[in-house]
């Protein structure tokens, strides 16, 4: 595992707080799940998640972590072909994930994350196919859920990526993912296993807008 995803990784996992004391089969494979992936068996860790997605047909968290770690895997990846295999994977999983649950703002948040895989991979091919839209999934996860944090850091962060590309002041979007941080601190997941991830990350942002 590289340094990059390994850094993703450490922060996505050190906020995920998956009990040791989970009673349903589901909660004791997510648990698992979690396990593995904290103990740096990224694969396992997908295998499992794979395994309970099938098993419980009405659950979108093992579908969605399924994508989350074939985005991570997919952040420095240079072989297209291997890149191409990560993605596809990721989009099919979120693709059986929204048919579970319609109009989720984590499942949104994903959806931009992996189009903003293939944009950073290649912004040239890729930019004009997918920025548009991850800028249109942003807005309306922050339209949905204005108080979830992802859904806030996350639109911020790309505005931020956006207006420094084309020479614009990145300034009014420092505000906004400083804002974010407050909802950070007061976001309380649905469950120990819905995503609880993009604090850290977001303080580190905050940090490079003061420097």
């Amino acid at each position: 595992m590289s340094v990059l995803v390994r850094i993703l990784v450490a922060l996505i996992i050190g906020q995920v707080g998956a009990s040791l004391n989970a009673q349903t089969n589901f909660e004791k494979g997510m648990a698992k799940a979690f396990e593995l992936w904290e103990a740096d068996k990224m694969d396992e860790a997908e295998n499992m998640f794979e395994r309970i997605a099938k098993a419980e047909s009405k659950e979108w968290l093992p579908n969605y972590y399924v994508a989350q770690i074939n985005s991570l895997k997919s952040w420095n990846e240079k072989d297209e072909t291997v890149l191409k295999a990560q993605l596809d994977k990721a989009q099919e999983h979120l693709d059986i994930a929204m048919t579970k649950s319609e109009d989720n703002a984590e499942l949104i948040i994903m959806q931009a994350q992996v189009y903003t895989n293939w944009v950073a991979y290649d912004g040239a091919t890729y930019g004009m196919k997918y920025a548009a839209k991850v800028a249109e999934l942003y807005a309306k996860a922050v339209k949905l859920e204005p108080e979830n944090p992802r859904a806030v850091f996350c639109k911020a962060d790309w505005d931020m990526g956006s207006a420094r590309y084309f020479g614009k002041d990145t300034a009014p979007y420092c505000k906004d993912i400083e804002a974010s941080i407050k909802l950070f601190d007061t976001f309380k997941p649905e469950s120990e296993f819905h995503p609880n991830w993009g604090k850290k990350r977001a303080e580190q942002v905050v940090e490079s807008c003061k420097s």
